[in-house]
């Protein structure tokens, strides 16, 4: 599956190809195709660029705190950016960063606050009032689904999220919703709890994160992690 497309060359491959070929002896060629054929690797799933998993902690994706496990008393409406933490395969702690879809930002509202999203262009969205927790702690990939830009708070509005290269706007207190610009979806949400002084996540995303075309497509990509991280 392919999650994210870059632009071909002016120069195809198969054109610059026959142009070594016209000039250049055939072990040349050899040369040139396998230097093609490496300039791409293959999509290597380790444990830095998993998706977050059931049972990570939220840790600061701050310079100045990264790894450090995110406190209730540090969250308020303005959001605070996270990195899911899980372990290797031999027990280490590991900081899911490898993955730009991984940057998370937390907040924490009243709870009274939140709403069920309005019925309407976006009425496929449930939000689901146990995904929030009782302090009011909620969690949602910090990566507009529209193109992959980082978004922040809206600068006018800190229950709404605005991305600044295409204007997409989220509402954080009904699920996350689009209600401005080209966005297709709304934010993914990560359902946590709290567990002493640590966030823990209950699930993935719980609904398909920018880079792919749909809720199948990330599905399917969750049980291919399964296979590989086991």
């Amino acid at each position: 599956m392919t999650r994210y497309k870059k632009q071909d060359p002016e120069i195809t491959r198969r054109k610059f190809i026959n142009v070594a070929m016209g000039t250049g002896a055939g072990v040349g060629v050899l040369s040139l195709v396998s230097a093609l054929g490496s300039a791409k690797p293959a999509f290597r799933l380790t444990p830095e660029k998993a998706p977050p998993i059931k049972g990570d902690i939220l840790v600061h994706a701050s310079a100045d705190k990264e790894g450090q496990p995110i406190r209730v008393s540090e969250l308020s409406e303005q959001g605070v950016s996270a990195w899911p933490m899980g372990k290797d395969k031999d027990g280490n702690n590991v900081i899911r960063k490898g993955e730009p879809n991984n940057q998370l930002s937390v907040f924490r509202f009243d709870r009274d606050r939140f709403k069920v999203p309005e019925d309407g262009d976006h009425a496929h969205v449930v939000l689901e009032l146990d995904g929030i927790t009782a302090e009011g702690i909620v969690v949602y990939s910090g990566i507009c689904t529209h193109a992959g830009c980082p978004v922040p708070n809206d600068p006018n509005d800190a229950t709404k999220l605005f991305c600044g290269c295409h204007s997409g706007q989220y509402d954080l207190l009904q699920g996350c919703k689009v209600i401005g610009g080209p966005p297709p979806r709304s934010m993914p949400q990560v359902p946590v709890e709290l567990k002493g002084e640590q966030l823990v996540l209950k699930d993935t995303f719980v609904t398909a994160p920018f880079g792919f075309l749909n809720e199948a497509d990330w599905e399917t990509y969750l049980e291919q992690v399964k296979e590989i991280l086991g």
